[in-house]
């Protein structure tokens, strides 16, 4: 069930486009060491959200004097977004997949977690002032039943790359994930169930990420589209 946005801005509509293969034959074990093998991409993605962070102030003043988000920081911080959701399904975001995710801020087609936002166009210059604090709170909440909060630790999620210090909350995202590495252990199969309501999750949260960076002013569905397809995505005929 959607629930309607805030007066005036606008209709209820996917902006943000999240796709996932559902996990394809994974390995018992490897799940145990992907904090190691994900590494690198920590250390590149630490560098990325904080370039994102102060594009996104940049984009702020130039919405607020233009109406319009700039077209390269725009490419840009899509790209970071689309890096994290590789980087998150392939590690403790999902375990969706055993490929390794691609160092690159470009669109991977054939890799099987995917992530596009559609551009905009006239943006308003009132709502870039309250949207990410204001109107977002209500979506704040949940986003934080879905993820939780660390202490002490870097943690990839799939709105980036979260450090934080005090105590901590676990994540409805991060039990349901430990609960399919348990059964892939000893099963060897990721349970279905799970995959879909994890992957229902991040796109939540996602679509909040974007309406909270300004990049649109669609307010952001109170709705769980479960599944690894996303349902703004046209089937193929």
């Amino acid at each position: 069930m959607a629930v309607q946005p805030p007066a005036g801005i606008g209709l209820v509509r996917n902006i943000v486009r999240v796709d996932a293969d559902p996990p394809e034959p994974l390995s018992r074990w490897l799940w145990l060491v992907k904090w190691i093998l994900v590494l690198p991409h920590v250390v590149v993605l630490v560098g990325l959200w904080i370039a994102f962070a102060v594009l996104s102030l940049v984009a702020f003043f130039g919405i607020l004097f233009t109406a319009h988000y700039p077209s390269g920081i725009f490419r840009f911080n899509v790209g970071v977004l689309r890096w994290s959701w590789r980087v998150a399904y392939y590690s403790y975001g999902v375990l969706g997949t055993d490929r390794y995710p691609p160092f690159t801020l470009a669109d991977v087609p054939d890799y099987p977690a995917r992530l596009e936002v559609e551009e905009p166009g006239r943006l308003s210059r009132g709502l870039v002032l309250v949207k990410w604090w204001l109107l977002a709170l209500p979506h704040y909440v949940v986003v934080a039943l879905f993820v939780g909060t660390s202490t002490s630790t870097t943690t990839i999620t799939s709105e980036g790359v979260v450090v934080q210090d005090g105590p901590s909350t676990p994540g409805l995202i991060g039990f349901l994930v430990l609960v399919a590495a348990v059964v892939l252990l000893f099963r060897g199969t990721y349970p279905h169930g799970v995959f879909d309501f994890v992957l229902g999750m991040h796109r939540w949260v996602l679509r909040v990420t974007v309406y909270a960076a300004l990049m649109t002013d669609v307010y952001p569905p109170f709705r769980l589209d479960a599944g690894g397809r996303d349902p703004a995505r046209p089937e193929r005929a």
